[in-house]
């Protein structure tokens, strides 16, 4: 530690720490502009100037490290002043030079209300300037479809740039010209190539770069704003839902240092116009092969007049991507109470069971300890479109030094070096039998890494993939008593919840693929699943937000409710649970699905023992009480859950793996109904046709 003595107050702070961090370590507030916690210093804007006693001039305390501030005459500790009167001179004058150029057009700015530049002239402005020469004038860049650009405002502070070259790995963006004549631009005018693309509107200071769908909609002062979870993947990032009476107005991240820091992906914070489009808003009835609209009381004298007809053995429930803990657990004692064991949640095949143990199937070492690992297989996975965040996290241990990384799977761009192990099982038969030269670089490792992907899990020898991965683990060492390295890496927002509730077909019950077959059931309840087709035969009972194709295929639907128009629990990929709050209303005569599940019991016949959300919770919480553990993961027997996974049964296949997400922007109901994924999913379609050819 090394003493400092900033504004007369002496502190310790670590050596390495920038002069920045150690004055805000001491409670002084510093501006700046192209200073960021997580992006390179690059010492651009000087807006961060401070004294240091006996220096010749101020100095940018974000490019000044403490180990290099100078002891006094007689040993005393370097004295740094943040408020002194040259100080506030030195500031004012950057902030004359930073508005010689900038238009001053802040009533109409998007960035009104929330910018940096706006907020820091307030402090730091002067109400003349000494510059009378005409403004400099840049032509506004396309850089894709989610991002607006006004770069009359620029102040080259290269946040967009560090960011898109050292996080999102795509140097799309970078800077041309020298001095007045700089700019930012992607070269050749193309559209940005990363997921994470729109992360550059927050970190942009001023209003440069903006969000385009966003753009001229609201005001920050005018909305609600309510802390709430993703489910757009199994990642479950921190996010701030903004919405205006009952309309979802934007999406923004939040900070969770655990999960996805600060950043968010493009689907996750642009899919709002899905939430309102193609909307379920009424019940519906099929009539003479037509839907039509219902109301509650038909729709449900309909359903119980089916699972009347029907015996226990020939009713099941599929549960899909998108429901909240609460509804999963109301539709599994719905249908226990009626005598019903052909359940499932993994509506993809993936060979998942909870029976070996939680785990089995969840993310181990942590999203946040991806940081630890010195080795790493990632095995049937494509983490930069399955899980974006969770490969900015895989790529920042890569940028910390590179440690090993091997695929073996689909050859992709990551973002970061790999080696391409191989296509399929033969090359993880290798690992395991040792003669790969990757399995001693796994062994040699102290914290070795594996990942596996659902591409690897949802083919019908996924049981004997999970077995080889599970050997693998064994046979390198990947579990020990202070490193869990088998990792599960889900795409469903709602699976692992399912898994721990135990959604899965009971003694002699049917599976998801085995329901999904000709003749197999009479009645099939629907509870969000869109990406399993029933063939005819069977009474389908569609339960979901979209008229996507569950609904499509329904001959009763049940309006429900999206994850911003309810109170809800998920639990992501590493086993985390968390809460998604209410930011708005559903439309119509939707309702949330817990309630549309309790309503339909007395129909049944068989009323569920609870009556609000409180009640329902306080069930659930008894039967499962890690459930009421919030932001916490529940410890499991991580060893002994591999040891069982290892001994399943079954001979792996020759065919490569793929990845179960062939379009980023398009997986799920909310997406599919979005016209900005829509434009996003066609903009790399067309890119990644004139990559082929």
């Amino acid at each position: 530690m090394t003493k400092l003595i900033v504004d007369g107050k002496e502190i310790d702070v670590p050596a390495e720490y920038t002069l920045l961090q150690a004055c805000e370590e001491a409670g002084a507030e510093i501006p700046r502009f192209c200073f960021h916690e997580r992006l390179s210093v690059a010492g651009n804007c000087r807006m961060c100037l401070v004294e240091i006693k006996g220096a010749p001039k101020p100095i940018a305390s974000c490019a000044w490290g403490v180990r290099d501030c100078r002891p006094g005459p007689n040993g005393e500790p370097p004295e740094v002043s943040t408020k002194s009167p040259t100080v506030k001179k030195a500031r004012e004058g950057v902030m004359e030079f930073l508005l010689i150029n900038h238009p001053l057009d802040c009533p109409i700015c998007d960035q009104g209300g929330e910018c940096d530049l706006q907020d820091q002239a307030m402090a730091y402005g002067v109400d003349s300037t000494r510059f009378h020469e005409n403004k400099r004038a840049v032509e506004d860049k396309y850089i894709g479809p989610l991002v607006k650009t006004w770069m009359n405002r620029c102040i080259h502070c290269t946040r967009c740039v560090r960011f898109a070259t050292e996080i999102a790995g795509v140097p799309d963006l970078g800077a041309i010209g020298r001095g007045e004549d700089m700019e930012i631009t992607t070269y050749l005018e193309k559209a940005m190539g990363s997921e994470l693309q729109s992360c550059v509107a927050d970190l942009c200071p001023v209003g440069a770069l903006t969000s385009k769908p966003y753009a001229y909609t609201a005001r920050p002062w005018e909305m609600t704003k309510t802390e709430s979870v993703d489910v757009m993947d199994a990642v479950g990032s921190a996010i701030r839902v903004d919405s205006r009476g009952r309309e979802v107005m934007r999406i923004l991240p939040r900070v969770n240092e655990a999960i996805n820091e600060e950043w968010i992906t493009d689907k996750t914070r642009h899919i709002i116009d899905g939430l309102r489009r193609q909307r379920l808003d009424k019940p519906y009835v099929r009539e003479n092969g037509k839907l039509r609209p219902a109301s509650w009381q038909e729709a449900f004298g309909a359903i119980a007049r089916a699972v009347g007809a029907a015996s226990p053995e020939r009713i099941g429930a599929i549960v899909g991507d998108l429901p909240a803990v609460e509804e999963i657990y109301a539709l599994k004692q719905l249908m226990a109470s009626l005598g019903v064991t052909n359940l499932d949640s993994r509506q993809d095949g993936a060979a998942l069971d909870p029976a070996l143990g939680r785990g089995s199937y969840v993310f181990n070492s942590t999203i946040e300890g991806i940081e630890e690992a010195d080795a790493i297989l990632i095995v049937g996975s494509n983490p930069r479109i399955e899980a974006s965040l969770v490969n900015v996290r895989i790529r920042k241990r890569f940028r910390m030094g590179p440690p090993p990384i091997g695929v073996i799977g689909e050859k992709a761009d990551l973002t970061y070096d790999y080696d391409y192990l191989g296509a399929g099982p033969d090359t993880l038969a290798e690992i395991v039998s040792g003669k790969h030269p990757f399995a001693k670089v796994l062994s040699e490792a102290e914290r070795p890494l594996i990942i596996l992907g659902q591409g690897a899990l949802m083919r019908e020898d996924g049981a004997a993939i999970m077995a080889l991965a599970a050997k693998a683990a064994e046979k390198v060492g990947a579990v020990t008593d202070d490193w869990n390295g088998f990792s599960v890496l889900h795409t469903a927002a709602a699976r692992v919840g399912a898994l721990d509730l135990g959604f899965v077909p009971g003694e002699g019950g049917l599976d998801a693929q085995a329901m999904a077959g000709e003749g197999a059931l009479d009645v099939v309840f629907l509870l969000g699943a869109d990406e399993i087709a029933i063939p005819p035969g069977a009474f389908v009972i569609y339960q979901g937000t979209h008229g996507d194709r569950g609904a499509h295929r329904a001959d009763v639907i049940l309006p429900g409710a999206t994850y911003t128009e309810k109170s809800g629990t998920f639990v992501n990929t590493e086993g985390r649970v968390q809460i998604a709050n209410r930011a708005a209303f559903p439309p119509g005569d939707a309702r949330e699905d817990w309630a549309i599940l309790r309503a339909l019991s007395d129909h049944l016949g068989h009323k569920l023992p609870f009556d609000n959300l409180a009640q329902l919770r306080e069930k659930l919480y008894a039967a499962y009480p890690h459930m009421a553990a919030i932001d916490a993961i529940a410890q499991s027997d991580v060893a002994a859950a591999v040891k069982a996974a290892a001994s399943l049964k079954g001979k792996p296949g020759d065919a490569p793996f793929a990845s179960p997400v062939k379009d980023f922007y398009l997986t799920n109901p909310i997406a599919r109904a979005s016209a900005i994924m829509a434009e996003c999913s066609a903009l790399a379609a067309g890119e990644s046709r004139e990559a082929a050819e």
